[in-house]
């Protein structure tokens, strides 16, 4: 067996590896906005259509080219095929069992659910803004929190006014809702960041 062939071996193992990928309660379907479905079901389409079979031919055109174990074009090709085919399984497995949560349908209701807009006061006055979103959703920068962290699980059927405890590694924490908006009246949804390795 070559060198350059157990190292490809070695690089599939490390590459299948989902590290940092949060994974769905056990028996929950995967609760996803309509924006936030519509980007999952856009990067597929991306990666299925336009980069896989681009870096198919990349591939295929070094492996034309001669010796392989020293062809950084194939062996670079090859990692990003594996890349690409192993996000493409994640996407399919997280969209074959996605729910569509319309957030649109709760607007007026003062009580927190999935999707909604919630600002909080805490123990020092000081304001915080999140959207509740979807585990594939989520995006810190943008204040997108998932339905399955500390901080949603304790918002959820709070309303506006009410007083809850979160816990947090520094303890527990009281945190007011100030604000529960969705729809129209909530800012718009943001775009999903894109994950490691993808253009």
């Amino acid at each position: 067996m070559s060198k350059a062939f157990t190292k490809e071996r070695d690089d599939d193992q490390e590459e299948e590896s989902d590290v940092g990928v949060t994974a769905l309660p056990s028996g929950t379907p995967n609760y996803l906005t309509p924006a936030g479905y519509a980007a999952l079901t856009a990067e597929l389409n991306q990666l299925l259509k336009v980069e896989r079979p681009k870096t198919v031919e990349i591939v295929s055109w070094a492996a034309s080219n001669g010796d392989r174990s020293e062809n950084g074009d194939y062996i670079y090709g090859k990692r990003r095929l594996r890349e690409i085919d192993r996000r493409l399984r994640f996407l399919s497995k997280r969209l074959s069992v996605a729910q569509v949560v319309d957030p649109a349908v709760q607007v007026g209701n003062d009580q927190i659910f999935f999707g909604a807009q919630v600002t909080i006061e805490d123990e020092q006055g000081d304001l915080q803004t999140y959207r509740i979103v979807g585990v594939d959703e989520t995006h810190l920068a943008a204040q997108s929190i998932s339905w399955v962290s500390p901080m949603a699980r304790a918002l959820i059927k709070a309303r506006e006014g009410e007083t809850v405890t979160v816990q947090s590694p520094a303890g527990p924490r009281q945190i007011t809702v100030v604000r529960v908006a969705y729809g129209e009246s909530a800012e718009t949804e943001p775009t999903l960041p894109l994950p490691r390795g993808c253009s």
